[in-house]
């Protein structure tokens, strides 16, 4: 028989990004860790198919999986944090996705001539999906988007609440996430947020099993059970989310409060106690550290953190492995085209990421220039590498009009290009590179070992991709010859080989790659390239402070 599977439903209410996403990670490390089978959905109510298209100021990062689907952000926080589990397609979807696969369904003639409608129709859909998504699981943790209340948000509701009828309310948990705000003048907390919340939610039929209440400070008891006694659920099913230091603690704090055990407890669930002395100390160290370290990550989206949450994460992670506070500067790239570099002497390490589009362009090609020349630690991720090929391009193999073909396409100079096999292509959709791909690391250069093989100790990697264009294998014979290193390849189904890191091997640590590695770090297991950087950006800091003492 069948072992039957449970399934957890996270909504979250009164205002957005209230900590959703890190609250359900969190538990799921904390059941994952106590042996449970976990998987984690995010469903997202907004009607495009995924957020591939969607400006990065209004939803932040996208997130690449193995199998090339662009998801929400919160699907990194689900991969850092549940060690275990393979996120695919089915983990992610979208009302826009419920909706075309209705519609396609609908003209090809599946439904047999009936009306089409939210209910059964598009419910039962979104209700298949979250059963596919369980299949490899015992146990499921479903995050749904947006906040309660909101129009396009109902029929994912409603889909949850007929999964309870009809897996059996011991089998299935509805979680909601609220907020409980301090009022400073009348030195008060206030609970009626929460209890207009889960009016909203128990007016479409859902009862919360459990209130998970963010607050800036923890909830007494005599709080917990007047909200419970308001939103008709036991004062022991409510739980304080404080506001956290780190994110990392976040689980530690939830565990304190019990979450985990009441959890198990409504699903009728028996296991072990957690094992959580490696996140202990992992978040001891972020908390600890020996050294302090600043970085540069120089961008068009400095004013919007989510847009690099990835690889400020990961950055973190790169720092726990050296013992060190990262401290992220967001530099401009738009206020360095004027010339005024000053911002760039008081970092230890230089991060250009990833993006589209040639806004900044210039602005980030002289904060490469700068890194170079100046001997500083430099990471170009993506368009950060694309980037600093041009730059060695123009500056070292004179190359002046060296560029990229996504911002003038057509010049003879373009050292950034499509792959010859898809120049011919005229939809560029078709020609994006995404999810997981093998890299052949270079081991050694003259001798030495390469700085991408210093850091992997492998000379067969696999990692995420989400770009366009390449490195012209027109322009590479130059660009090698004239000191820019290939310690990265990938041959490509066409026979094409493409370039996947470049680096300088005289320079103190400048690497370039053409993927993005901060898709694959974990705060328990950080990735390679961001504990290489950090550690040489760690050796050239006293020459930092050397040059902030000139500054000044």
């Amino acid at each position: 028989m069948a072992k039957q599977k449970k399934y957890i439903f996270v909504t979250g209410g009164v205002l957005s990004s209230i900590g959703k996403g890190i609250a359900a990670a969190s538990l799921g490390m904390l059941l994952e860790q106590r042996g449970i089978k976990v998987t984690m959905l995010k469903m997202d109510p907004y009607l495009n198919v995924d957020p591939g298209t969607m400006s990065p100021f209004q939803h932040g990062e996208v997130f690449v999986l193995d199998d090339g689907t662009e998801t929400d952000l919160d699907l990194g926080h689900y991969q850092r944090y549940v060690q275990n589990a393979t996120f695919t397609r089915k983990n992610s979807f979208t009302a826009g996705r419920v909706y075309e696969a209705v519609i396609r369904r609908e003209r090809e003639g599946g439904y047999l001539g009936k009306t089409v409608q939210v209910i059964p129709h598009v419910t039962d859909q979104i209700k298949a999906n979250i059963r596919a998504a369980m299949e490899d699981a015992d146990l499921g943790i479903i995050e749904v988007g947006g906040t309660v209340g909101d129009i396009e948000g109902l029929p994912f509701l409603e889909a949850i609440r007929q999964i309870k009828h009809e897996e059996g309310a011991q089998n299935v948990l509805f979680a909601h996430l609220t907020l409980v705000p301090y009022i400073a003048a009348a030195k008060e907390l206030k609970t009626k947020p929460t209890q207009h919340s889960v009016k909203e939610l128990r007016e479409i039929g859902i009862q919360p099993d459990i209130l998970i209440c963010r607050t800036d400070r923890a909830l007494e008891r005599d709080i917990k059970d007047k909200i419970g006694l308001f939103c008709n659920v036991p004062g022991d099913s409510v739980f304080s989310a404080r506001d956290a230091e780190s994110i990392y603690d976040v689980p530690l704090l939830l565990a304190d409060e019990g979450l985990d055990d009441k959890v198990l407890e409504k699903l009728g669930i028996w296991t072990g106690r957690p094992d959580l002395s490696k996140w202990k100390a992992m978040v001891e160290a972020i908390h600890k550290p020996k050294h302090e370290v600043r970085i540069g990550i120089v961008g068009k989206y400095t004013d919007w953190a989510d847009t690099y949450k990835s690889i400020s994460e990961s950055l973190v992670h790169g720092g726990v492995a050296n013992h060190a506070r990262v401290l992220p500067v967001y530099i401009d790239s738009e206020k360095l085209e004027n010339g005024d570099l000053s911002e760039l002497a008081t970092v230890s390490g230089i991060l250009v990421p990833g993006g589209f589009g040639e806004r900044g362009i210039e602005g980030k090609i002289k904060a490469i220039e700068y890194a170079r020349t100046q001997e500083i630690p430099f990471f170009g991720i993506c368009l950060g590498m694309q980037l600093a090929t041009i730059e060695f391009a123009r500056h070292v193999c004179g190359l002046e009009r060296a560029n990229s073909a996504e911002f003038k396409p057509g010049s003879d100079q373009n050292v950034i290009d499509l792959m010859d096999s898809q120049k011919s292509v005229t939809d560029l959709g078709g020609t994006m590179r995404l999810g997981a791909y093998p890299c052949d690391v270079l081991p050694k250069h003259n001798g030495k070992a390469t700085h991408a093989y210093t850091a992997y100790q492998n000379a067969r990697i696999s990692e995420r991709h989400r770009h366009r264009f390449e490195v012209s294998n027109t322009f590479r014979p130059r660009l090698e010859e004239c000191g820019l290193l290939v310690s990265g390849r990938y041959r490509h189904s066409t026979g094409e080989e493409l370039v996947e890191m470049v680096e300088l091997p005289e320079h103190p640590w400048f690497l370039g790659c053409q993927f993005h590695p901060e898709l694959l770090s974990r705060p328990l297991s950080p990735h390679p390239l961001f504990v290489q950087f950090i550690k040489a950006s760690l050796q050239a800091a006293k020459g930092t402070q050397a040059r902030l003492k000139g500054i000044k």
